[in-house]
């Protein structure tokens, strides 16, 4: 196996392991163990277990970024961006399963200057979802009495995939975010609930 081989079943071994068993409770044996390697040989690929973490985070991050960065700089309908960036947004997480649960619960064990890298991924992240849904009320696609908190149901919602989705079940991931799209677009009272009741 080359050394990027073995370095890509490492991350994809410590992902496995962060996820099932948290960053704190695994263990550079566990890892060297899952990867088939002894813990020695193991630091002639990498500097220690957080180096392993921040490039699964890193990874992360920069995965949400480009699969939502197309979709906010089209010049499509805003309704069509908001389905597109659920898709793409659920196509990250399912196809990533280990490294997105990673992502979401344990980028903040990563040390001071790392975390600050990580966070400044995640606000250009949101930054993005919030330009998105600031372009659609301003075109009058959507009425929203408070943006913030559409785009903290959003990413609420669609990041919960992780713990129940089934690649193999009924439902297409295109599917999914057509039901979410649909909710979101109509909500609970179809539109003629108001703000206040």
């Amino acid at each position: 196996m080359s050394r990027i081989g073995r370095r890509e079943k490492i991350l994809e071994k410590a992902s496995q392991l962060f996820r099932t068993k948290g960053y704190h409770g695994t263990t550079i044996r566990d890892i060297s163990e899952a990867s088939g390697i002894l813990s020695g040989s193991l630091y002639a690929h990498i500097k220690s277990k957080e180096d392993l973490l921040f490039e699964i985070t890193d990874r992360g991050a920069e995965l949400f970024l480009r699969s939502l960065r197309p979709v906010v700089m089209s010049e499509e309908d805003p309704v069509l961006k908001l389905r597109k960036g659920l898709v793409a947004h659920i196509r990250v997480i399912t196809e990533n399963l280990e490294a997105a649960t990673v992502f979401f619960h344990e980028w903040k064990a990563l040390t001071e200057e790392r975390r600050r890298i990580i966070q400044a991924k995640r606000d250009e992240y949101e930054a993005m979802w919030a330009e998105l849904l600031s372009e659609g009320v301003n075109r009058g696609s959507f009425r929203l009495a408070d943006e913030k908190f559409a785009r903290l149901l959003i990413l609420s919602a669609a990041n919960g995939l992780y713990q129940w989705y089934n690649p193999q079940g009924d439902l297409s991931l295109e599917e999914v975010a057509d039901r979410f799209t649909t909710i979101l677009l109509s909500g609970f009272t179809g539109g003629e609930g108001g703000e206040n009741r």
